[in-house]
């Protein structure tokens, strides 16, 4: 179910920007965001010839939640969604800041597995995971490190990993931007990165290597740790 790493960013029809980009607030790309994770979820139902819906899933998602090191970090946050909080009833790890239950999930979830596709570079899954995570549960993030992870996440299935240098750069613009320039400032600044990235994506088949990173090996797989939430 997972993006291919050459597949070339596109616009989202709703908010114009790319697709992915523009959630939570835009609609179709907080599904499409949604869609990462769910998408694994469907493939392990049709392996386990399970209904979505039924009581099943239900148990099937607590089985997974329990023993989060032993599952991609995809299948673990899908699970998470379809079990509820005691303590806040939103579902699990998603509910408010200072929800007890919601924060002790969210720092479990990190144990889990996470395995780089091939043909991208080392950490561009956790990456991924990561921008998910503050994307899919913003409430706990400040506004700017939303901001940031919400508009560099389209270009992460796509095989993109920012270099330090990049990050700290955006990093410096928000915290040195305006509050009613910052979004349209960082808007500029990933699309730069993007456009970048889009034509050293173009150059290195032509000088026959790997279209996202030279070198880097067929798959990492990889557990972030336990508590490494950010």
């Amino acid at each position: 179910m997972r993006r291919e790493a050459d597949t070339p960013l596109r616009r989202c029809a709703e908010c114009d920007g790319y697709a992915y980009g523009g959630a939570p607030a835009c609609t179709v790309c907080r599904d499409l965001v949604d869609g990462i994770v769910e998408g694994e979820w469907a493939a392990f139902l049709r392996q386990w010839d399970t209904a979505a819906g039924g009581g099943q899933e239900g148990a099937l998602a607590e089985r997974v939640a329990a023993e989060p090191d032993r599952h991609d970090w995809r299948l673990v946050d899908a699970a998470l969604d379809r079990l509820v909080c005691p303590g806040c009833g939103d579902r699990l790890s998603r509910g408010p800041a200072g929800c007890a239950a919601c924060d002790r999930a969210h720092r479990y979830r990190y144990a889990a597995i996470e395995t780089d596709r091939p043909g991208v570079p080392p950490g561009n899954e956790q990456a991924i995971r990561v921008n998910v995570s503050v994307v899919r549960r913003p409430q706990v993030t400040s506004e700017s490190e939303v901001l940031v992870r919400s508009l560099l996440l389209p270009l992460l299935p796509a095989g993109f990993l920012p270099t330090t240098e990049e990050a700290q750069r955006v990093s410096a613009l928000v915290k040195k931007s305006p509050p009613g320039r910052r979004t349209h400032l960082v808007e500029r600044a990933v699309e730069a990165l993007a456009e970048d990235f889009s034509r050293t994506r173009r150059a290195a088949p032509a000088a026959g290597s790997s279209p996202t990173s030279p070198g880097t090996p067929a798959a990492t797989r990889r557990r972030s740790g336990r508590g490494r939430s950010r």
